[in-house]
């Protein structure tokens, strides 16, 4: 028997369900940070998924105008301007590949009509602005990456040395 002088007990006290202020701004704090490493790497993984376009191409234009030469003694007109001009080759000549999205190409060619350089230059994704170069040497030459020139003689891909 209990008697009324006894005090009854005190309910136990509950805690309210959710996050502390400090609990939430950690949290933001951590995810701050993850997207602040996270986002240029993702940057840099899209523009080395974009690249081949340029490098593929090149690749296969220099050998075009290896097939050109051995047909027409040389790279194209005498102005040095206009490569391949033969139009035997005008499904290619244009140096527009179907299917480009990342590059646009041009070619020169030098005023003897024995030399040639073919430039991809990025319009749109993470390459835009690149700009990758091959010669009738099969010289690779990187002219502007990530926004600023750049001279490397090769095709800079995701650092800024060969």
């Amino acid at each position: 028997m209990i008697h009324a002088s006894f005090p009854r007990a005190l309910p136990a006290r509950t805690r309210a369900a959710g996050f502390t202020l400090i609990e939430l701004m950690i949290t933001v704090a951590i995810v701050g940070i993850l997207a602040a490493v996270a986002l240029p790497s993702y940057k840099n993984y899209i523009k080395r998924g974009q690249q081949p376009e340029a490098f593929n191409a090149l690749s296969d234009y220099r050998t075009k105008m290896e097939q050109y030469y051995q047909d027409n003694h040389n790279y194209g007109d005498t102005t040095g301007t206009t490569c391949a001009t033969g139009t035997a080759y005008s499904t290619w000549n244009g140096f527009t590949p179907n299917g480009a999205k990342y590059f646009s190409y041009a070619c020169v060619t030098s005023s003897t009509g024995q030399a040639y350089t073919i430039t991809a230059t990025g319009i749109a994704g993470q390459v835009k602005t690149d700009k990758y170069t091959i010669d009738q040497n099969g010289n690779r030459a990187t002219t502007f990456f990530k926004g600023a020139a750049a001279t490397a003689n090769c095709w800079l891909t995701s650092s800024g040395s060969c």
